[in-house]
C-alpha cells in the first residue's frame, strides 16, 4: 500500500511499537480504569496521571464514514478510500481505514462489526478495520 508514513512522537510510539507487533494498543487508566485515545499523559476522565499501554481486542463498531472518490497526492493509486470512524469494544473511538469492502454505503451499514487489521507501508504498520468475518462472531 502506498501513501504516507506516520512520524512517531515520543507521545504516539507505543502505540505505533504496538501496531509494529501487530497489537493495537491504547492507553488504560490505572485509576478509574477507563481506556481512552488519543494518547496523552493524563487521563481524560479523572485527569489522573496513572495511566498504561494496553492491548486492546482490535473489534470494534462502524460509527461513521467518508468515501474519497477525489485522488489527491499521495493517496493516487488508492482511491475510493473509506475513512471511518470506529468504536472500539473497550470504548474510544478513533479514525481509521476500512478496507477489504466495496467503497459503496451499501457495503457499509452503521454498526458494521469490524476488527483490526495492520498494512504494511514502509518500515511500518498502519491498523486498519475490516468487516469482521462470520465465523468470528
Amino acid at each position: 500500500m502506498t501513501g504516507p508514513v506516520p512520524v512517531p512522537t515520543p507521545a504516539t510510539a507505543p502505540y505505533w511499537e504496538g501496531a509494529q507487533r501487530g497489537e493495537l494498543t491504547i492507553q488504560r487508566c490505572e485509576s478509574c480504569t477507563q481506556h481512552y485515545f488519543y494518547p496523552r499523559p493524563f487521563c481524560p476522565f479523572c485527569n489522573s496521571d496513572d495511566v498504561v499501554w494496553t492491548s486492546v481486542s482490535g473489534r470494534a463498531r462502524l460509527v461513521s464514514y467518508v468515501i474519497n472518490h477525489r485522488p489527491i497526492p499521495p493517496f493516487d493509486p488508492t482511491t475510493p478510500i473509506i475513512v471511518a470512524l470506529v468504536e472500539l469494544d473497550e470504548g474510544p473511538y478513533l479514525m481509521s481505514n476500512v478496507i477489504g469492502v466495496a467503497a459503496d454505503p451499501g457495503s457499509l451499514p452503521l454498526d458494521l462489526e469490524l476488527e483490526v487489521t495492520f498494512v504494511e507501508r514502509g518500515d511500518m504498520k498502519l491498523p486498519m478495520f475490516t468487516p469482521l468475518q462470520e465465523s468470528a462472531r
